[in-house]
């Protein structure tokens, strides 16, 4: 008998707080059971509404593509290349490799993520003599143009 009555006052007291998030047209036990059934739906309708706005702001949204290119110090040979994309593009590293291959260049080192967008660090070396800079750097854009919209170099 004691159990009943325990169960009962739980009961009770789970529903008064489900009628306080709800605040139902009525205190019985269906009405509040029903009322907080449709707030569930209802939240899980704002929530669906907002990630279906935070993606197409996130598609909407065109950041930069960096391009910084460094000469290590003491080794005019060997340079410093980084690409940072927040853009995806299939095949975008074989591009950049595949440009920096036919510029003379052998990649002796390199870091890629592809977690958030493109990020590539890299160490290069030249086979005969390192190119310019700006050349490069130049270089290295047009060959991701074809998975970028938008481009800054630094």
């Amino acid at each position: 008998m004691v159990s009943r009555i325990q169960r009962r006052m739980v009961v009770r007291k789970k529903l008064n707080k489900l009628s306080s998030l709800t605040k139902p047209k009525s205190l019985e036990k269906s009405s509040v059971g029903v009322d907080g059934f449709y707030h569930i739906i209802e939240l899980k309708l704002k929530l669906e509404a907002m990630v279906r706005e935070y993606s197409i702001l996130l598609q909407n949204l065109q950041l930069p593509t960096e391009v910084k290119v460094e000469r290590i110090d003491g080794k005019e040979s060997q340079l410093v290349i980084k690409v940072r994309s927040w853009e995806k593009g299939r095949g975008l590293l074989v591009s950049i490799l595949e440009r920096l291959e036919e510029m003379g260049m052998n990649v002796v080192q390199a870091k890629v993520s592809s977690t958030h967008g493109f990020f590539m660090e890299a160490i290069a070396e030249a086979q005969d003599k390192a190119p310019e800079v700006q050349i490069l750097t130049q270089q290295i854009l047009n060959a991701i143009k074809p998975y970028h919209t938008s481009f800054e170099s630094k």
